[in-house]
């Protein structure tokens, strides 16, 4: 489809106007099932997990055979080998970290596992007075992480339609296959400001694809429809026409009332959700390594008794009434005894191969073989001696994860345990992390470790295309069922057929949704952008969805978070043409570039919902003068906010305050300088321009998080400490983020390290500031590219902010119009050349926000007025005090 095309920009709108009840709804996509019905007719049983490893060399020898070459990823050690079509976690794993931060290498390498923060994270929409974000929000805190990925979001109907008066609609859709919608209308609670009761329609829209659209969208967004006065009038064609436009309304009947249906449909919705696991456990004694030998051990050793007594309780089956796993609990048939384990609300059945019934004189052993076989995820144990494990020697189509456990110094006071994972490639990473040269003591945080990773494979193993493929066909069945059993023949009411077919301006007017940001809108509302991921040196298409409780970023093409935070940890924003870069937490940052193609709105539409929903502010530009005595006048502490600033001082005349956070020194952020190379930039360079996060109305720093002793301070410190091993490396330690092209004119020595409690540094200057230019590169420091390499090399005060150039340096010829277009970006304070630097500067930074307009229309009106400017040049040299916006700032844009 064209990019300017009327549907696609009505598309956009659209998006913006549903709000997404839980991240898997942003993933949902009604193309896609379209699709999805031939591939399931296509897709056959192909060979995964264990069985493709071990069947490999079987059909290598075939000369006809034409398989699918993969050779693994060539990771080993003394657990486990390399095997083809799995991969291995041998341990030093990291967390993906898109943004800007500390404590990360400038390059990551894979596979990554998620952000810890994203652990747990579904349902974006909450109550007021609720929250996801119960415990403290710290990217650093890897403490108590939560089972990584459970659907909360299934449970929207039981809780916003079961038992409630509500609709629900079921069809053959043409195109979709089986559908079933869900509408419920509602009140929404009346604000403080609200003259008249807010109505919004609750829908759910179910197809064969596993990805559910759940969430909302309010009533007056939705065109050419009269708001109501009551929950008894339901614009049922109006709403499934705005919020999936892919179904047809005319396949649509109602669905019959009644307990049966509503139960059927959370049948339909929790069929992926499960707090059940049965885990396999595998016995490998000295010297052995094949499936055969582990399963025709008779008896546990000492040592794999100590480890069933550590992560589990052994429990006698007959009688046992809680989760049995298949297991016989009446008549001993399975065994007299297995393993059973509870964690974070999850049951774990362990099927113990030397617990399970033993057959003399049948190697394959298949009373065992029968469970442990049928296992996603397997424990192998092993103990000193064992042979390295490689997943050829196991065949079976289930067992997809095996975890590998070998225990160190067993049966005495120093039991430790070493771990690795080799999953089916098929099956994403999952946590928690291992440690790089991890020796886990014997304890009950060991036990907790495996429980956890045992757990999380499970469920990441259902992510891989074999079960996807199953549990698909699962619900097209229930789908199915639902249309032939549970349909009346009430069809939806088309009285309003043609009222779309007129051309006329007004009609087209009124048909533009209306973009509502309000905090009202407790759901998440999304934007495509590209995220600038630092970790990976890439450009990464995404979802960006802000609810009034989190901020995610969500990978297309993989569906997965790759950042979240909580809409209390965000300090501010910055925004330049079409980008928009997020401080949060102690002030790291993300970078995001509106789509190609897309307007300004979109930019602008993402600040006013930062606005409705967080207490964050925009982010302001100042430039700083020195006095006759090289100093600056303001003491700043390690994380970058300021404790004091002299009265009537330069830096007080440029607008900085105490309370404000400093995000960004000589256009490096401050989230990835070592508080050594913050004071260099401040000492050393000839221009001083900060970013700053003004403080409350109370002069309070704005925090991102609650933790007393948060790991931002003391990561790098932690670093030194543990690395340092004489001077050489100590130096060597501190300039480990600097690149390549920076580290040969880097040479002069630090000052040395200074408490994080103080209160004053680098507010003097240096005799070698002269050469700063060169000795920072000002868009690359720390191997992180902050902006785009400008085509041009600034001088100081070249950009129009608190410092501004005398007007005879002004008119010089402008050659860079794309740096001086950016008229508009609101994003800093409206500076006036024509007073001075003083008078331009005398205006403090506060929490007022007086660059962009507190209301959505003040920012439209001032994006027309953009738009008229013809020319970027005229725009620079005629600009006026009071105008809104400044002719220059912000962070270069890309060059065309």
């Amino acid at each position: 489809m064209d990019e300017g095309s009327p549907n696609l920009e009505n598309g956009c709108l659209r998006r913006r106007g549903f709000a997404h009840y839980d991240c898997r709804s942003i993933g949902a996509n009604l193309g896609y099932a379209a699709r999805l019905r031939s591939l399931l007719s296509r897709r056959r049983n192909t060979t995964t997990g264990a069985s493709a490893a071990s069947t490999l060399a079987a059909r290598s020898t075939t000369p006809d055979s034409i398989t699918e070459e993969d050779p693994g990823d060539g990771l080993t050690n003394d657990l486990l080998e390399s095997c083809p079509f799995f991969r291995n976690e041998i341990g030093g794993e990291e967390e993906r970290m898109v943004g800007l931060m500390r404590g990360k290498r400038k390059t990551q390498r894979g596979p990554l596992h998620r952000p810890v923060l994203a652990c747990g994270v579904s349902v974006l929409e909450f109550p007021p007075g609720e929250t996801h974000w119960v415990e403290p929000a710290c990217p650093y805190n890897t403490t108590n992480r939560p089972i990584e990925v459970i659907d909360q979001g299934a449970l929207y109907y039981r809780k916003y339609f079961y038992q409630q008066e509500h609709q629900n609609w079921f069809g053959m859709d043409d195109n979709l296959g089986p559908v079933a919608v869900s509408v419920r209308k509602e009140k929404v609670e009346k604000t403080p400001n609200a003259t008249s009761h807010i109505y919004r329609y609750r829908l759910l829209v179910r197809t064969s694809e596993l990805l559910t659209l759940r969430g909302s969208v309010m009533e007056d967004a939705i065109p050419n429809l009269k708001p109501s006065s009551s929950t008894k009038t339901v614009n049922t064609k109006e709403v499934i026409e705005y919020c999936a436009p892919e179904v047809q309304i005319s396949c649509l009947r109602l669905g019959t009332s009644g307990q049966q249906t509503e139960d059927s449909l959370l049948k339909l919705d929790e069929q992926g959700l499960s707090k059940l696991y049965k885990v396999g456990v595998m016995y490998c004694k000295a010297g052995q390594s094949t499936e055969e030998q582990m399963y025709n051990n008779h008896d546990a050793g000492p040592a794999f008794d100590e480890f069933l007594d550590s992560i589990g309780e052994r429990v006698r089956l007959k009688g046992f009434d809680k989760y049995k796993a298949g297991l016989d609990n009446r008549t001993d048939s399975t065994g007299l005894y297995s393993v059973y384990a509870q964690y974070q609300d999850c049951e774990i059945m362990f099927h113990v191969s030397t617990l399970l019934p033993f057959t003399p004189n049948n190697r394959q052993q298949l009373l065992r073989k029968r469970h442990i076989g049928n296992d996603i995820v397997t424990i192998v144990f092993q103990e000193p001696g064992a042979q390295p494990f490689t997943p050829k020697v196991i065949r079976s189509q289930f067992q997809h994860v095996f975890i590998i456990v070998k225990a160190v110094n067993p049966c005495s006071d120093n039991t430790h345990y070493r771990v690795s994972v080799t999953r089916s490639k098929e099956v994403p990473a999952f946590g928690p992390p291992i440690p790089e040269g991890a020796l886990f003591p014997k304890s009950k945080a060991f036990a907790e470790f495996l429980l956890a990773k045992v757990i999380n494979a499970e469920n990441a193993a259902h992510q891989s295309e074999k079960f996807v493929t199953m549990a698909t066909r699962t619900r097209q069945e229930y789908l199915k069922d639902l249309v032939a059993n549970y349909t009346t023949m009430t069809a939806i009411e088309t009285n309003q057929k043609f009222s779309m077919l007129s051309f006329s301006s007004k009609k087209k007017e009124r048909w533009r949704p209306r973009f509502l940001p309000d905090e009202a809108q407790c759901g998440a509302v999304c934007w495509q952008v590209v995220l600038d991921d630092c970790s990976q040196s890439t450009l990464v298409e995404c979802f960006l969805a802000i609810s009034s409780d989190s901020l995610v970023l969500i990978e297309e093409t993989t569906r997965e978070i790759i950042f979240v935070t909580p809409c209390k940890s965000i300090l501010g924003w910055s925004t330049n043409t079409n980008s928009l870069r997020l401080y949060y937490h102690q002030g790291e940052c993300v970078t995001v570039h509106m789509r190609e193609g897309g307007d300004r709105d979109e930019l602008m539409e993402v600040v006013v919902r930062l606005r409705a929903v967080t207490s964050a502010s925009v982010a302001q530009e100042l430039s700083l003068k020195r006095n006759p005595l090289g100093q600056l006048g303001f003491h700043v502490q390690p994380d970058g906010v300021v404790t004091q600033v002299e009265p009537n001082g330069l830096a007080w005349t440029a607008g900085l305050r105490q309370g404000a956070r400093l995000v960004e020194i000589c256009k490096v952020a401050v989230s990835t300088l070592t508080h050594d190379q913050m004071v260099d930039l401040l000492k050393t360079s000839v221009a001083v321009t900060v970013a700053v996060i003004p403080p409350l109305s109370e002069g309070v720093p704005r925090r991102g998080c609650t933790l007393q002793n948060c790991k931002y301070n003391t990561i790098l410190e932690g670093d030194f400490e543990n690395n340092n091993n004489g001077s050489q490396l100590t130096k060597g330690v501190r300039q480990q983020a600097v690149t390549s092209s920076v580290r040969k004119r880097y040479e002069r020595s630090f000052s040395p390290p200074r408490s994080s409690n103080s209160s004053g540094y680098g507010t003097g200057s240096s005799c070698k500031s002269s050469a700063s230019t060169d000795r920072f590169n000002n868009n690359e420091i720390n191997g992180y590219s902050l902006h785009e390499s400008p085509q041009h090399d600034y001088q100081v005060g070249e950009k129009v902010t608190c410092v501004v150039k005398s007007a005879k340096e002004t008119m010089r010829p402008i050659n860079r119009s794309q740096d001086v277009y950016v008229t508009q970006d609101y994003t800093g304070q409206s500076a006036d050349s024509e007073r001075g630097s003083e008078g331009s500067n005398s205006r403090p930074l506060s929490d007022g926000h007086s660059d962009i307009s507190s209301s959505s229309d003040r920012i439209f009106s001032a994006l027309s007025e953009e738009r008229e400017r013809k020319s970027s040049v005229t725009t620079f040299l005629n600009w006026k005090p009071g105008s809104r916006g400044k002719p220059g700032g912000g962070f270069p844009s890309k060059k065309k």
